[in-house]
């Protein structure tokens, strides 16, 4: 099958706009649907800045089945790129219900209405978390995935058997399950990047708030973990390595495979204080930070093997996390209250 045209759920958000990037540049055409609850809607007009293109986009809840109609009636794709859900692992242990009503929601809208629609290729946003407490490291993708940590990562498990289940009744439809690990960087331009509502929840964008004195400090979480300098280790990957994983996945699925299952990551751990180090090494800037009590659902440590992508997409990370730094920096500093 011949993909031309690709539905983006999410597709405003820090990993779908780098993607509907790479998907323009790959000479895909992107439609996105967002509900715009984590991201803004001038987003588009900065992919239309870097591409040249300004994407087609539905401002709707994925879980909205009325409004997804619309958008399967109106337009002609495909393939899917699913990033919509909730994200926070903090937010889901203290929300769990908020997050399964969500996350399984949307998901299951979705694909009822890619059956209605005969669409029939779909890359799924699925996450490291998937595999719990690790029994050991690097995870590989026939690691047991039995139970997460967290809601957030429960969901993550539910819709992953949720495809894996609709695989087996319908033949036709080919799924590619993306295990994610630590996404960060930036686009080079500096026009798009990691900006969260509120207290970041993740490292990088935490760090760029206190190197541009938008807080005081970084709050390390944790440090009598069983890794070299007792914090938390996990695979950090940038933005843009990943985004071309999705391009190189959508090409294994016009080969029609099935089920296909990849971690996406760089193979290699780093620790919080690592990535202190890494950052003040990119950018000069000193990040003061303080120790505090481990978070609920935190894993020690969680990097990736990724021989099976490397093998069978022809997709490797070609970034660092000195690279990453950088380019965060840059995205934080000309834009130190986000994208406006």
């Amino acid at each position: 099958m011949n993909i031309k045209r690709v539905l983006v759920t999410g597709g405003t958000g820090f990993i779908g706009s780098e993607t509907v990037i790479k998907l323009i540049e790959n000479g895909y055409e992107a439609v996105i649907v967002d509900n715009l609850s984590n991201s803004k809607k001038s987003v588009l007009g900065r992919i239309e800045k870097i591409t040249g293109v300004l994407p087609t986009f539905y401002q709707a809840d994925v879980a909205d089945e009325k409004a997804l109609r619309e958008v399967f009636e109106k337009e002609k794709f495909e393939a899917v790129i699913h990033f919509a859900g909730l994200k926070a692992v903090g937010e889901s242990v203290e929300k769990p219900i908020m997050y399964y009503q969500n996350n399984l929601g949307s998901s299951l809208t979705l694909i009822k209405l890619m059956k209605e629609f005969n669409v029939r290729n779909i890359v799924f946003s699925s996450s490291a978390t998937v595999y719990g407490v690790p029994e050991r490291v690097p995870l590989v993708e026939t690691d047991p995935v039995t139970h997460a940590t967290n809601p957030y990562g429960e969901t993550k498990v539910m819709i992953e058997h949720i495809l894996m289940d609709t695989c087996v009744a319908w033949k036709e439809l080919n799924v590619a399950l993306l295990r994610y690990f630590n996404p960060i960087g930036a686009h080079p331009s500096g026009l798009l990047g990691e900006d969260p509502n509120g207290i970041p929840n993740n490292l990088m964008p935490y760090i760029c708030q206190v190197a541009v004195g938008k807080r005081d400090h970084l709050r390390v979480w944790g440090n009598n973990y069983p890794t070299p300098d007792g914090t938390g280790i996990r695979d950090y990957i940038h933005v843009l390595d990943l985004a071309d994983g999705h391009v190189a996945t959508l090409r294994k699925l016009e080969e029609d495979p099935g089920l296909v299952i990849y971690n996406l990551g760089t193979g290699k751990g780093t620790s919080v204080l690592e990535m202190v180090a890494a950052f003040e090494k990119a950018t000069g800037v000193k990040i003061p930070y303080t120790i505090e009590p481990p978070r609920a659902g935190d894993v020690a440590s969680n990097f990736a093997a990724t021989d099976k992508a490397e093998k069978e997409l022809h997709w490797k990370a070609k970034y660092d996390v000195v690279d990453a730094c950088r380019d965060a920096y840059n995205f934080q500093s000309k834009n130190p209250n986000g994208i406006e």
